[in-house]
């Protein structure tokens, strides 16, 4: 196994957000964290990245706690997350992008890197030298997916990567993702589209009001009565 979190409990000051969730992910899966907006999803995501903590409880990645590790070191043992609303650096070109998501790698070919990036995504070498900021919506998102790959995660964390596009490129954006999947990349994703996350996920998780109320294959869940009508507009 390669991510396996228990019994987490996140606080916002007085705000019990996360309560008692357990989930884990296996290497070469795609995991979805599926539910309403507010349900703790992302919250799980910051907490498994090291941005938030958990009050007892365990996460451990590679069969090593990471629990109390600080972020920039759990980046370091293979984790990356692109966090939703994409946080790209705006006024930096695309490639400056780039190779900052290299920061921590040591001793790599980084141009070499930056051109398997490019080959994954052609529009990015379209705009290698364009301002990130001035890149439309999807390609910030690629840009984000982009920089995170230089990294070389062995778990690519996604936290709603089609928030805010077009439906055109709500399936592109997919189509990477199930790219990326099928060349071995482990990806924990977070998203409001159910139906879309399903499509591609080998296992799912339900989120209630910061709880894990169901779970099960992508396909079981794509077919259960209750998410149809709670997600699925079934």
């Amino acid at each position: 196994m390669m991510l396996k979190a228990e019994n987490l409990n996140v606080y916002y000051g007085p705000i019990h957000a996360v309560k008692g969730v357990s989930f884990e992910v296996n290497e070469g899966e795609v995991v979805t964290l599926i539910g309403a907006n507010g349900a703790g999803k992302s919250t799980s995501l910051k907490t498994v990245s090291g941005l938030m903590r958990s009050r007892g409880g365990a996460i451990e990645f590679m069969g090593k706690s990471i629990a109390s590790t600080p972020a920039h070191k759990i980046v370091e043992l293979g984790i990356a997350h692109v966090p939703e609303g994409r946080r790209i650096f705006t006024s930096m070109t695309v490639e400056e992008n780039l190779d900052m998501g290299a920061f921590t790698v040591r001793g790599g070919n980084i141009d070499a890197d930056k051109e398997r990036v490019f080959e994954q995504f052609p529009r990015l070498k379209e705009r290698r030298k364009q301002i990130a900021g001035t890149l439309s919506g999807g390609e910030q998102q690629m840009l984000a997916m982009g920089r995170a790959l230089m990294s070389h995660p062995k778990l690519l964390m996604l936290d709603e990567p089609s928030m805010g596009l077009a439906p055109i490129l709500v399936e592109q954006v997919f189509d990477i993702i199930a790219s990326l999947h099928k060349a071995g990349t482990t990806i924990l994703l977070v998203e409001q589209n159910a139906e879309m996350a399903l499509s591609i996920a080998d296992r799912a998780y339900v989120m209630e009001t910061g709880r894990i109320t169901l779970s099960g294959t992508g396909k079981e869940l794509a077919a259960s009565e209750e998410v149809q009508k709670a997600y699925l507009g079934g």
